[in-house]
Order: C-alpha cells, then structure tokens, then sequence
C-alpha cells in the first residue's frame, strides 16, 4: 500500500493540520517507508506468541476489586439546596 499527494493533502485537511505542497511531497514519502515497514510486519509469523505489556518481564499491580461509596455522600450533598438521605430532592416534573 502507498500514499500518493493528493491522499497527504486530504488527510492533512482532515486532521486540520496546515501543509505547504513542499512538505506534502517530503511526508508522501515519510508515509511511504512507514507503510512498508508495517507490510514487513505483518509477514513475521507470530503464531504462539504471546502478547507483551511490557518489553522488561514484570507483574501487572492490580488493586481489589472493591464496590464502595467512596464515604464522601455527606460532602458531595453538602451544597445541594434540598436532600434527604443523601440524595438530592428535585422539583416533580409533569408535562
């Protein structure tokens, strides 16, 4: 796959990004080497390898996985013109 001028300059005014047809012609062929390179990854067989979240084997911290109501009821109502129960009292709607 390939990007010719015309593709740099619609995507440039896709993403808003201002582009003089001097640096379209240096990005056609930036984008270019880019695309090879990702067409050169996609014919390495990776079959049984698994997925990495880090190059430097490590553990993956994880926190419990705790349901709470973040003990803040009391200051999250503090402002609230009316409540009861911790929760806000609003005017019934009937149209």
């Amino acid at each position: 796959m390939s990007v010719d001028l015309a593709t740099v300059k619609r995507v440039a005014h896709l993403a808003r990004i201002a582009v003089t047809d001097e640096d379209a012609a240096r990005m056609e062929g930036e984008l270019n080497v880019i695309l090879g390179f990702v067409e050169q990854l996609s014919e390495v067989d990776v079959e049984g390898i698994e997925p990495m979240t880090s190059v430097t084997p490590m553990a993956m911290r994880k926190r419990t996985d705790a349901v709470t109501d973040g003990s803040k009821a009391e200051d999250i109502v503090a402002n609230a013109p009316e409540t009861t129960d911790n929760f806000f009292l609003v005017p019934k709607v009937v149209e």
